[in-house]
């Protein structure tokens, strides 16, 4: 089977969530999750300076804009394309054209695996950031959001701390 490829969808402003999840609806209803595999509304955290001080935001980094990882065929296209709410494909003329790894690693849509060579219980060494070569144990791992929690004895008290999955590597003994 072709291999899926982020395409992006244009929508009326303010339809990309409805896109979304009309995109999501469809594709269970027919079952097709292996053709039509994630919908992504790429979102920044963006600080504003309000009257009340600063605030934290969720703001859409492309208004207007569905990104979908499928594989192209007849049927998905029409799907996407039938959605109420999206004016179709980006691309030329009817013809969709998928993001390149370039642009989609520039989006952050996609994650790439990091690879974890620690364990649950494991003393692994802080590399980077303010507690960097601490020493910790590994508490618990998170790989959706690419976290850890190690604890750290600081000043004779178990501290837990959050930190990326590379910031920390195994302990040789």
């Amino acid at each position: 089977m072709e291999e899926a490829k982020w395409y992006v969808v244009h929508t009326y402003s303010g339809y990309e969530n409805t896109v979304a999840a009309s995109i999501e609806k469809a594709v269970e209803n027919r079952g097709m999750r292996d053709l039509i595999q994630e919908v992504n509304i790429p979102m920044e955290t963006v600080t504003e300076i309000t009257d009340n001080g600063p605030k934290t935001v969720e703001r859409k980094v492309f208004p207007g804009y569905v990104l979908v990882k499928m594989v192209l065929t007849d049927d998905t296209w029409h799907l996407v394309r039938n959605i109420r709410g999206s004016t179709g494909f980006v691309g030329s003329g009817n013809k969709a054209i998928p993001l390149s790894e370039e642009e989609i690693a520039a989006l952050g849509v996609e994650k790439h695996e990091v690879v974890v060579n620690y364990a649950l219980g494991d003393s692994v060494k802080i590399t980077d950031g303010a507690l960097e070569s601490f020493i910790g144990t590994v508490e618990e791992i998170d790989m959706d959001h690419s976290k850890v929690r190690v604890v750290v004895s600081m000043f004779g008290r178990e501290t837990p701390v959050e930190l990326e999955l590379d910031q920390v590597e195994p302990v040789s003994d």
